[in-house]
């Protein structure tokens, strides 16, 4: 049998990977296909780890000095059930970037966002209204508040499951050991925060 040729050499680099990936998706179980190209790619190796782990195949045909070649195969039909990460150790260790965030999920494939987000004692994300979807919320560790838009207070401790409502308004307060929670929600573009809009005067 002789296998399909993606030669990506002459395309645009913001193509190429796409191309790939697509073309990768493309593949009945058990197909396969040459990829040739102008370098070894080796950051697209790590895509391929990162979002196929086990389930595809990649084997170097050659390897330069001006061409390589290699064949990409499909192990299985779908990407394979994996652990992502262990929120009892991100819950003792991990520095937060500038959204809170010491994890987030980075499979490219998915429909779903995740993040862990920590609060230092006495931290605060400030009152907003969230985006257009739901976020489940799992607190992993220390213990806060969220205040809702009646100003009243629905206090969090590890194991506690909390619903945040498309749209709803919310600020978290972290207790004096910190704050960190697990948030699941729909894929989305990205995180626009809205204040409040001021209430009416009576």
């Amino acid at each position: 049998m002789t296998e399909a040729i993606l030669d990506v050499r002459e395309l645009p680099k913001p193509k190429k990977h796409p191309t790939i990936f697509a073309t990768y998706s493309d593949l009945p179980v058990g197909g396969s296909f040459v990829l040739v190209n102008n370098h070894d790619p080796k950051h697209l190796r790590d895509e391929f780890n990162a979002d196929h782990p086990g389930s595809h195949d990649w084997t170097y045909l050659q390897r330069g000095p001006r061409e390589w070649r290699i064949l990409i195969g499909k192990r299985t039909a779908t990407a394979l059930p994996r652990v992502l990460v262990n929120t009892a150790v991100s819950a003792e260790r991990g520095t937060a970037d500038p959204t809170g965030a010491v994890w987030n999920i980075t499979v490219a494939e998915r429909d779903l966002d995740s993040n862990v987000i920590a609060l230092p004692p006495g931290g605060e994300i400030d009152s907003h209204s969230g985006p257009d979807l739901d976020v489940l919320i799992h607190v992993i560790a220390g213990s806060g508040h969220v205040t809702t838009e009646l100003d009243t207070e629905v206090a969090l401790e590890p194991g506690d499951v909390l619903w945040l409502p498309r749209r709803s308004r919310r600020k978290f307060t972290a207790g004096s050991q910190g704050l960190r929670y697990l948030t699941v929600h729909r894929r989305r573009e990205a995180l626009v925060l809205h204040p409040p809009e001021p209430l009416p005067r009576p």
